[in-house]
């Protein structure tokens, strides 16, 4: 098993490889406007740390977010291309989940990641690999009872200190972490799902209102 794991849902632009027991190499940068700039250099350098070519690669792993719309698709296209071209499958991983497996936080916990708008991603975990509610997209102050007493994980959490006042890191998603768990899920025979965006809401992008088709007599 050769995993090369990507993912452009949160501001990081994160790229690993793993061979099945560890993370062979790795790359995380965090800019929030070059997710289609960083994302393919960034897998040129995990391979050329590991001394691999990209058909040594045996599967894709890419986090569907949530996130937003245009750094999620850059993610998602990658992957998808580097499939098709390769052969090989492509298993999605909620972006959620990742930040979820890589905290060192025991018991019940949040992860919020920030979805701008003064809103958070967020998701309730039982421990680092159960998912219990979620994901979803809420204003902080409307989810301040579901999530009280809890800690949190994530940029989304450390954004709004007063609903999460106990915030840890991670504070983004790495694609190790997400080719880790993936890798776990899949030798213990699990699906992973379809490589499918997890928008949650409409891009920001719209017609503006009042707009004139023209269009030829």
């Amino acid at each position: 098993m050769l995993l090369l794991a990507l993912d452009t849902a949160t501001p990081a632009v994160t790229v690993a490889l793993h061979d099945g027991t560890d993370v062979i190499a790795s790359s995380s940068q965090v800019d929030a406007r070059r997710h289609g700039e960083l994302l393919l250099p960034a897998v040129d350098r995990v391979l050329a740390e590991a001394g691999l070519k990209l058909d040594a690669v045996t599967g894709i792993v890419v986090g569907i977010g949530p996130g937003p719309y245009t750094g999620l698709r850059v993610g998602l296209m990658t992957a998808d291309t580097f499939g098709l071209a390769l052969g090989v499958p492509v298993h999605g991983v909620c972006t959620l989940d990742g930040l979820a497996y890589a905290t060192d936080v025991e018991g019940p916990f949040v992860v919020a990641t920030d979805a701008r708008r003064k809103e958070v991603y967020w998701a309730r975990y039982d421990d680092r690999r159960t998912r219990v509610t979620g994901p979803a997209v809420d204003r902080p102050a409307d989810i301040a009872e579901q999530v009280a007493g809890v800690p949190a994980v994530g940029a989304g959490a450390l954004l709004y200190p007063d609903i999460f006042p106990d915030a840890h890191a991670p504070e983004h998603v790495s694609a190790a972490a997400l080719a880790a768990l993936a890798a776990e899920r899949l030798a213990a025979g699990e699906e992973l799902p379809a490589p499918r965006p997890l928008y949650l809401r409409r891009p920001d992008a719209q017609v503006p209102k009042n707009y004139k088709v023209v269009t030829p007599k």
